[in-house]
């Protein structure tokens, strides 16, 4: 059973960056996905970004485009999510995923790929 652990969760004003991390307790060469995606009290989880880990295709939520970057580093097994020009709408619960499957790019936006969590890293905005 893979293991993710998270880090770099924090609070920061508007317009301020935040980087988080994920690093997985195995190595990830095959085609496989890792995201990130984030929940509010009262919402469902949603999808924030995604990467497949052979292609280095990308997925970005609308909400994040141009603000968020997903990148993963196979040799020490951890993706980053750099987040820049955060907004009050960005507070939430940012859960790190990984596949456990091997996958093609177009696969990584479906949320029941993921079957392996982190336990999540709590972002806070203020205005």
């Amino acid at each position: 059973q893979m293991r993710l652990a998270e880090s770099g969760g924090g609070s920061v004003q508007a317009g301020g960056s935040l980087t988080l991390s994920c690093t997985t307790s195995e190595y990830i060469y095959a085609r496989k996905c890792m995201a990130w995606f984030r929940q509010v009290p009262g919402k469902e989880r949603e999808e924030v970004v995604s990467i497949h880990t052979f292609e280095d295709t990308t997925y970005y939520a609308d909400s994040v485009k141009g603000r968020f970057t997903i990148s993963h580093d196979a040799a020490e097994r951890t993706a980053y999510l750099r987040m820049r020009n955060l907004n009050p709408e960005d507070t939430a619960v940012y859960y790190c995923a990984a596949s456990r499957t091997i996958l093609s790019p177009g696969d990584c936006q479906t949320p029941s790929n993921y079957a392996f969590w982190g336990r999540g890293s709590q972002v806070a905005v203020s205005s």
